[in-house]
């Protein structure tokens, strides 16, 4: 059996942007894993939980952003909202995500990120509101999508903690690899670097989001499926290279 040292990239990746993930919600559903089938890439499979395949709605800031270095006029702070599954490499075990699409206000971010990644990124009218003091803190994103609008809101205490690594908070918050295809349909792989997210505990949550509309039909049973799990990360500083083929 070829060794998993083999089988990571040979060459030493890019870095090809750095910014601050911050504020992340992490809404998480059990899912039917036939669902995945035409978007895993090959090579993979899905990450379960006691058998049990999920997705997860993520919501978040992405502040102080450079790309290969350079900040974009008005494309450094701004939200993102995506949808995303787990999986893990066959060979491997190297566990990461595959995303379903990401939401974004800034269109050269779309532009960039669906050129060289290949990721279904959509550019429309969204934004994040923070409130925050000594004791709470409340995150609250609005979009509008195809003359739709949708809310997502949490609740939290503004004290912190890191779950531990065999915690189903861990589970979702943390994976240090992102796969994809290219055009042609060749796996690919880049890595994200940041630390152990700290979570804050969440106290309350409310969201109004049209899955079938915003992620497409198939996705639309998610609207009447109750959340496995809600996380709110403060998030950190984060690295993402560039990607190589598996």
């Amino acid at each position: 059996m070829q060794s998993t040292k083999n089988r990571y990239p040979m060459s030493v990746p890019e870095l090809f942007l750095k910014a601050r993930w911050e504020n992340l919600i992490l809404v998480s559903y059990k899912i039917d894993p036939h669902l995945l089938t035409e978007h895993i890439p090959s090579g993979l499979e899905p990450d379960t939980i006691d058998g049990n395949a999920f997705a997860s709605l993520v919501a978040f800031n992405f502040n102080d952003t450079t790309v290969k270095g350079i900040k974009v006029p008005f494309h450094v702070n701004f939200p993102e909202i995506n949808l995303r599954f787990y999986v893990k490499e066959s060979s491997t075990g190297r566990r990461g995500v595959v995303f379903i699409k990401e939401l974004v206000p800034r269109y050269f971010i779309s532009l960039f990120a669906n050129a060289l990644y290949n990721e279904n990124y959509h550019s429309i009218s969204m934004q994040c509101k923070l409130e925050k003091d000594e004791t709470h803190i409340n995150c609250s994103h609005q979009i509008k999508f195809k003359g739709n609008s949708y809310h997502i809101n949490i609740k939290a205490e503004n004290a912190t903690s890191i779950p531990l690594p065999d915690s189903t908070e861990h589970f979702f918050k943390e994976h240090e690899w992102g796969f994809g295809r290219t055009k042609k349909g060749d796996t690919i792989v880049y890595r994200v670097k940041h630390p152990f997210w700290e979570v804050y505990p969440v106290r309350g949550f409310e969201y109004s989001l049209d899955f079938g509309k915003v992620y497409g039909n198939k996705w639309k049973s998610l609207n009447n499926e109750k959340p496995y799990n809600i996380t709110f990360a403060k998030g950190s500083e984060i690295k993402i290279y560039s990607a190589e083929k598996m």
